[in-house]
């Protein structure tokens, strides 16, 4: 199954640019939600992730993950691949 990747960000983010570079080097395809300017983007990822106020906030099949530092904190212990399932071949 291919997992469904969302990724909520805002213009010059270095942790967006981040988070987005590690799942490029995956292989990933997401949707980005860029909400530097978009308000209700940014009500709708904080209603998905509560009390998250920074970006990027990132989504894999749904369930938040967190931020940039999360995403690599998962792949480190090896646990990324399993969550982006076929996504993470290229």
């Amino acid at each position: 199954m291919i997992a469904n990747v969302e990724i909520y960000t805002k213009f010059a983010c270095p942790y967006c640019v981040r988070a987005k570079h590690l799942l490029d080097s995956k292989g990933v395809r997401y949707i980005e939600y860029d909400v530097t300017m978009d308000a209700a983007k940014r009500a709708e990822m904080v209603a998905r992730a509560p009390g998250a106020q920074t970006v990027p906030q990132i989504f894999i099949n749904d369930v938040a993950i967190g931020g940039s530092d999360d995403l690599r904190a998962l792949d480190v212990q090896g646990k990324l691949d399993n969550l982006l399932g076929a996504s993470s071949a290229v």
